[in-house]
């Protein structure tokens, strides 16, 4: 059986995965005590994905990497980064910030590792010709040197995908099936990226729109 731990709770809303690297503003008193605690024990803190009226009960924790800046007021600014998953199992309310008792979980081993090479390989490819039309910010050369599961939270973590398609990887517990749903999910975000960058070059431009193929002058595209 696993052993649980309570760990402090930070909802957001916004959706870390493990490996992501989140900046946050510290400003209200009770997380500026949580951080505060974090720091001097050298502690991570769970983050998870409150939608303003419901809180996940899956989270991810996150450690703090840097204090980029503190202010007289006690205000911080720090670097973090995603680390452990986590499943809630019961709030606790002994602080002025939340805490909870969660059980940590990983993936499982996976069989196939021939198939999930070939999907990370691809999902590499895929994630960089995403940087490169969208204009999203971040370096992805270091994911080649990755193993699977971790190039399928970095693809995960893509701007391109919905907070709800996030926390749907976030909780997965095969590298496989992430890999497969994320990689076949940007592939289909960057055509339709490359169809949205075609068409306000089209509106920028003089409007013919013969040049998407099945589309007539005028606007009828029936036969006969």
């Amino acid at each position: 059986m696993q052993s649980r731990i309570t760990i402090p709770l930070f909802p957001l809303g916004l959706v870390l995965l493990p490996l992501m690297p989140l900046p946050l503003h510290i400003f209200e008193e009770r997380y500026k005590s949580m951080i505060g605690e974090c720091l001097e024990k050298n502690k991570e803190f769970g983050i998870v994905y409150f939608n303003g009226s419901d809180i996940q009960a899956i989270g991810c924790t996150a450690s703090i990497h840097k204090v980029v800046k503190r202010y007289n007021d006690g205000r911080l600014d720090i670097l973090t980064r995603g680390e452990m998953r986590f499943e809630i199992n019961e709030m606790v309310d002994h602080k002025p910030y939340i805490e909870a008792e969660v059980t940590f979980f990983d993936d499982e081993l996976e069989e196939n590792a021939t198939a999930c090479q070939a999907l990370a390989d691809d999902g590499m490819k895929l994630i960089k010709q995403f940087a490169g039309i969208s204009g999203a910010q971040g370096e992805y050369g270091f994911v080649e040197n990755m193993d699977c599961k971790s190039i399928s939270f970095v693809i995960a973590g893509c701007e391109g995908f919905s907070l709800k398609e996030k926390q749907k990887f976030l909780e997965m517990s095969s590298t496989y099936e992430r890999l497969e749903k994320a990689v076949g999910s940007l592939a289909r975000i960057i055509e339709r990226t490359k169809i949205t960058a075609e068409i306000q070059k089209i509106i920028g431009g003089n409007g013919n729109m013969t040049r998407f193929t099945g589309i007539q002058a005028g606007g009828n595209n029936k036969e006969g």
